[in-house]
């Protein structure tokens, strides 16, 4: 089997699993949570890498919201344009997904407290409407 035909084979076989997973969901609605949920995992492991900062001694996902500061977070937002809690990271929240019943919720309140981050900073028309394609208080069957 050639290179390409081994592409195309696996480019069918991920679609297959995709149509399968996604079910009744519109083709456009499942792409957009897919995306939007990789967009958020990118956005949180990129902000904890920066808090982070190269030290492995560090693991800003297991700090408690309460160390960070008023400075750390201005300065965070100066920087990266956005901010986010600990408990508000992608790998947080998904630890513990599949108990939280409401899940859907605390999804659209942490986008919107991500959005809300830049807000007086020049980084808010950048970052107000990042999540707005992911609605996660639609009532699509997923």
């Amino acid at each position: 089997m050639t290179s390409s035909q081994q592409r195309a084979e696996l480019h069918r076989q991920i679609w297959q699993i995709a149509n399968e997973v996604r079910g009744s969901v519109d083709g456009w609605d499942f792409k957009q949570y897919v995306l939007g949920t990789l967009f958020y995992r990118f956005i949180s492991e990129n902000f904890a890498s920066y808090i982070e900062g190269g030290d492995e001694s560090v693991n800003y996902a297991t700090l408690p919201d309460s160390v960070i500061t008023d400075d750390i977070k201005d300065d965070a937002i100066k920087t990266k344009g956005y901010f986010i809690y600990p408990s508000q990271l992608f790998a947080t929240i998904a630890k513990d997904a599949h108990r939280n019943e409401n899940l859907n919720t605390d999804l659209a309140a942490i986008f919107k407290a991500i959005e809300g981050s830049a807000n007086g900073y020049p980084s808010e028309p950048d970052i107000k409407g990042l999540f707005a394609d992911f609605d996660t208080t639609s009532n699509l069957p997923l």
